[in-house]
């Protein structure tokens, strides 16, 4: 089936899980008040499911603004959101002060039930930091996140370390990457919004850097699957971003992506925000159009991932008509 980009309208930030023959979808909305969720048998479904609010953020409080990318996962039979929300809009030396926080569902459909808020997730470094993501690997859970270090100057790393349940981390946060190339530090020192795919004996990071505008790119990790992930000499990181913008497409932007699989239960997708425009008037943090778009990742005979370039028309494999 051929689906149109964008996908899903002023949906930044979209995270898309696959679980027991449904697609669900999160993401920023441009309020940056709440989290939601949507549901659907298939991808093409999900441009107009039903959407479902699952969370408000309270009037005060220190997660009571600026609700940034929330992820859905299924942590031992429990369903939970990481989410990264702020005490106000107030920017304290250069930055906003976002933390991470997660919710949480003891009901097997996540649709349904109660969510609550679950509190803090504590990185063990008490500064900006955002963009959380868990993944499994080898029978171990581990926690992927950006963070704002005291000691390193720019506005956020990328830290894992691995996870004692579904809201506690253990041991220190280990560095893996920082913004060190030219196109990582366009307009701000970034490396941000991390997701995970484990294909082909590796375990691959993609990420997003600079600033939020025409700039924003998307930049890789990888490390050998039998590697100890907790260890930074383990990875490797390509020198030049993987995805781009394409004025010739006008797509601009593209970045914080999340992974899913077609509905034939093999290609792999790339689930990614853009522009169609690259004109902003203002703060591009404050600038709705951030669109959802989708598109099949293709892999190289290395087992490597090939982002490609941003695609307007796509053919998803397996997707019902």
């Amino acid at each position: 089936m051929k689906l149109s980009n964008p996908f899903i309208l002023q949906r930044a930030d979209p995270h898309v899980c696959r679980h027991d023959g449904h697609y669900h979808f999160t993401a920023s909305v441009p309020e940056y008040d709440r989290v939601v969720l949507r549901r659907a048998p298939t991808l093409a479904g999900l441009a107009a499911a039903e959407e479902k609010t699952l969370w408000t953020a309270p009037a005060e409080g220190p997660a009571s603004s600026l609700v940034w990318a929330p992820e859905l996962h299924r942590v031992d039979g429990v369903w939970h959101v990481y989410f990264a929300a702020a005490p106000s809009r107030q920017i304290k030396d250069g930055l906003f002060q976002h933390r991470m926080y997660a919710l949480r569902n003891p009901a097997a459909d996540p649709m349904q039930g109660q969510w609550a808020f679950a509190g803090q997730v504590d990185s063990g470094i008490d500064a900006f930091c955002l963009d959380a993501t868990r993944f499994e690997h080898r029978g171990r859970a581990y926690y992927l996140w950006a963070q704002k270090h005291p000691d390193i100057p720019g506005n956020s790393n990328l830290y894992i370390a691995p996870m004692r349940d579904g809201t506690r981390i253990e041991g220190k946060p280990v560095l893996l990457t920082r913004p060190e190339f030219d196109w990582e530090v366009q307009g701000f020192l970034v490396n941000e919004g991390p997701s995970v795919l484990i294909r082909h004996g590796k375990v691959f990071v993609s990420y997003s850097a600079s600033a939020t505008d025409e700039r924003y790119a998307m930049g890789l990790l990888w490390a050998d699957a039998d590697a100890d992930l907790l260890d930074p000499a383990s990875w490797h990181k390509s020198p030049r971003p993987v995805f781009v913008s394409d004025p010739e497409r006008e797509v601009y932007g593209p970045g914080h992506n999340s992974f899913t699989v077609a509905e034939d239960g093999v290609t792999d997708l790339l689930v990614y925000h853009a522009r169609n425009y690259r004109q902003i008037e203002g703060d591009p943090l404050w600038n709705p159009d951030r669109h959802a778009c989708v598109q099949p990742l293709q892999w190289d005979a290395d087992g490597m991932p090939v982002f490609g370039r941003p695609l307007r028309e796509v053919e998803i494999p397996g997707a019902a008509a």
